[in-house]
């Protein structure tokens, strides 16, 4: 049989129902580990200069998690500090590493949580794309320390707002709504159209109906 090949053109394209969604220590473990130790993957991951890119400007669908390998450029020679400095903007890192644990409860890497802001630091615009770094914490490859794995996301509007939308929807789809607060419940009768026998709704164009089936004014 014919191995099947996801690649096409250096984007990750899968069959229709299909989505490639691993779990944080499955990408330490099976994908980042086997990168550094150079072992063949279980599903190919793309490479690509992540951090020195605009996060639209990535291979892939922009509207679904795209998952790339990439190297970590630091920015000094004797720092720590990684260039992420792109076209449009930079990524800028938010919150503490997380540690990323597997089945022994062991420490096998970090996961950086960072966002992409527009302009130049520090008066960039923040954006809702985001980035989570993934990198082993002892590499065993002299040189391959470098190697991260980052997935890069758009993040949806939040649920209060798409709530506020949805009840928005409903306000405009129901029509006009009058109360009375005096008298007691009172029925209405919107004859909107003007048509109707009633002479009491003229130019209003609204018939107020007592409990008793009569109209009054």
């Amino acid at each position: 049989m014919k191995p099947l090949n996801f690649m096409q053109n250096g984007i990750l394209r899968l069959p229709p129902g299909f989505r490639f969604h691993p779990t944080d220590e499955e990408l330490v473990v099976h994908y980042l580990k086997r990168k550094v130790q150079a072992i063949p993957l279980p599903f190919p991951i793309p490479e690509a200069d992540v951090c020195r890119s605009d996060p639209w400007s990535l291979p892939g669908d922009s509207q679904q998690e795209r998952y790339f390998f990439s190297t970590v450029e630091i920015k000094y020679p004797n720092g720590k500090r990684s260039n992420r400095t792109a076209e449009s903007g930079y990524w800028k890192p938010t919150g503490l590493d997380k540690k990323v644990i597997d089945s022994r409860n062991k420490q096998i890497g970090t996961k950086k949580t960072l966002v992409f802001y527009r302009s130049k630091p520090p008066k960039g615009s923040k954006t809702n794309w985001i980035m989570h770094e993934y990198k082993i914490t002892n590499p065993s490859n002299q040189g391959m320390e470098n190697w991260v794995i980052c997935r890069v996301f758009l993040k949806k509007r939040g649920r209060i707002d798409a709530v506020k939308d949805e009840e928005m929807v409903q306000v405009q789809n129901r029509g006009p709504i009058f109360y009375e607060f005096i008298g007691g419940p009172r029925k209405f009768d919107l004859n909107l159209d003007g048509g109707g026998d009633s002479s009491s709704s003229g130019s209003s164009g609204i018939t107020v109906a007592d409990d008793d089936g009569e109209n009054s004014n």
